[in-house]
């Protein structure tokens, strides 16, 4: 029998495909004329114009994305379901395109300060875009292995793009040869329960296996590892501080948020779906992974004294924290990891790109002391910043309170209702951790607000770009903090459909 297959559900991917084939082919194209419109077309106009572009193909992407949101799940195959395109995917492949739209914003100026190739840019940040879309969607796992290398590649070379900055290619080898490493193990696992259950579909999958079978375990164990790299989950983070460090910072932002979007939504759709039978085994792993990252994510980001690795560190213990809602499992613990991946995009993005504004002429500025005095000089950064950090660090009534209160309310309410305990104290410790925050989150507006900037100090002005992006962070980590009940209960009901469908989905 000939199977079905709905092109239409590859919709949201279509136009960032487009995108990423013709992006370089018009910066050549470009090259070639020296006026526009009777006026000289410069390097900085085509690369205005090639961002004007990569924003318009993402946000026809984040349009479809929306409507598909807001209408039935559609599911793409070849006899075997490859992509299920259910509420979940839809949410998170908007929150990734909402963050590659502000990377995309952010990274103009910033490129043109470098003097670096903005197609090229453009075309590998919507390459990982795309695999970034299918990894969130993927329902087999040739399809999960294929869209996370078509996400990661492109970021190998994107974390190497200042070709002249020896941080910068330390960092791009660091990251290919961990994250080949990471892809191998979880590779491995893919093909140990590919040949106990003779399926590929995480369906299938989940209905052949064994939990009381040493190879399954095995297989699961290594894919959980694998998919722990990329989330730099501990005791998998020990690239994360050297890459976001040598990293174009703007790419620092990109990874920082929507490569952990995707992989999330992989890791929940995994455990819900050929994993559940094994939920009980891997919640201890999963629990210890959550305390450990927390932990020492925010003791070590407290000595940082350069804010990429500070931040970086930072993303590890927000990585323990939504750890806790995929630990609850139930579906307002993954409402409650869905509304917190959309806040830590933009409170996190709004931060780097305050650092990458930092960065005159090319050159990073990202120490904390760089930031002394930039209330007086630039009130606008010194503000965004300051409420990111607020965020970050879980103060109400920002938006990171809020993502906080949910996964932690979900925690206890699971624990009084199947009576474990080990929820609370997973609650308890998450909420001193985000006490412990503190000591480094308000570090920044200290020295921003009460020390002098230093006399060869000068920060550079945000662009028209740079600003738009800054307002946007500001405006989403206040109002999804104020009235975050509504898009909650969207979410909800999001993770709802979306289990229908999964667990039912089978070839």
């Amino acid at each position: 029998m000939i199977p079905q297959i709905d092109i239409g559900a590859l919709g949201p991917m279509l136009p960032v495909a487009v995108g990423a084939i013709l992006l370089p082919l018009a910066e050549v194209l470009m090259a070639r004329k020296r006026t526009f419109l009777s006026r000289p077309f410069t390097q900085e106009r085509r690369g205005t114009f090639l961002a004007v572009a990569s924003l318009l193909c993402l946000v026809i992407a984040l349009i479809i994305s929306v409507n598909g949101l807001l209408g039935p799940s559609r599911v793409f195959n070849s006899g075997n379901p490859m992509i299920v395109m259910d509420g979940v995917a839809h949410f998170l492949n908007i929150v990734v395109l909402l963050g590659a739209s502000l990377t995309v914003l952010g990274s103009v100026k910033y490129l043109a300060d470098i003097h670096s190739n903005h197609g090229e840019y453009y075309a590998l940040l919507m390459s990982s875009v795309l695999g970034m879309m299918f990894l969130t969607s993927a329902s087999n796992l040739m399809m999960l292995f294929l869209a996370l290398e078509l996400m990661s590649i492109p970021l190998y070379v994107l974390a190497g793009f200042r070709r002249s900055s020896l941080r910068s290619n330390e960092s791009a080898l660091k990251y290919f040869l961990i994250g080949s490493f990471a892809s191998g193990i979880l590779l491995y696992g893919m093909a140990i329960l590919y040949g106990m259950t003779g399926s590929i579909s995480l369906a299938e999958i989940g209905k052949r296996f064994d939990p009381e079978s040493a190879p399954h375990l095995l297989g699961a164990a290594l894919v959980v590892v694998g998919l722990g790299f990329k989330i730099s989950s501990v005791p998998f983070h020990q690239w994360a501080p050297d890459v976001y460090e040598g990293a174009p910072t703007s790419v620092t932002g990109f990874m920082a948020t929507t490569v952990k979007v995707a992989a999330f939504g992989a890791l929940m759709r995994v455990l819900a779906v050929a994993l559940e039978p094994a939920a009980e085994l891997l919640y201890g792993a999963l629990w210890v992974m959550a305390v450990l990252s927390m932990t020492l994510g925010n003791v070590m980001a407290i000595i940082q004294q350069n804010i990429k690795r500070m931040l970086a560190y930072s993303s590890i213990a927000h990585v323990g924290y939504l750890l806790v809602g995929v630990i609850v499992g139930t579906l307002d613990g993954y409402a409650a990891v869905l509304f917190y991946l959309l806040v830590y995009t933009f409170m996190t993005i709004g931060a780097f790109t305050v650092v990458a504004i930092l960065a005159k002429g090319g050159e990073d500025r990202d120490r904390v002391e760089d930031l002394a005095g930039l209330s007086q000089s630039r009130p606008l950064m010194a503000v965004v910043m300051t409420l990111c950090m607020f965020a970050l660090a879980g103060i109400p009534p920002t938006a990171g309170f809020m993502g906080k209160f949910h996964l932690f309310r979900a925690a206890i309410e699971r624990g009084i209702e199947i009576g474990d305990t080990s929820l609370f104290w997973l609650a308890i410790i998450g909420v001193l951790n985000s006490a412990i925050s503190l000591a480094y989150y308000l570090r920044v507006p200290l020295v921003m607000y009460f020390r002098d900037a230093p006399p060869t100090s000068d920060p550079d002005v945000p662009g028209f770009f740079e600003r738009v992006v800054l307002l946007t962070c500001l405006a989403a980590v206040v109002l999804l903090g104020i009235v975050p009940d509504d898009i909650f209960n969207v979410l909800s009901q999001t993770a709802a459909s979306a289990q229908h469908l999964l667990l039912l989905q089978s070839p």
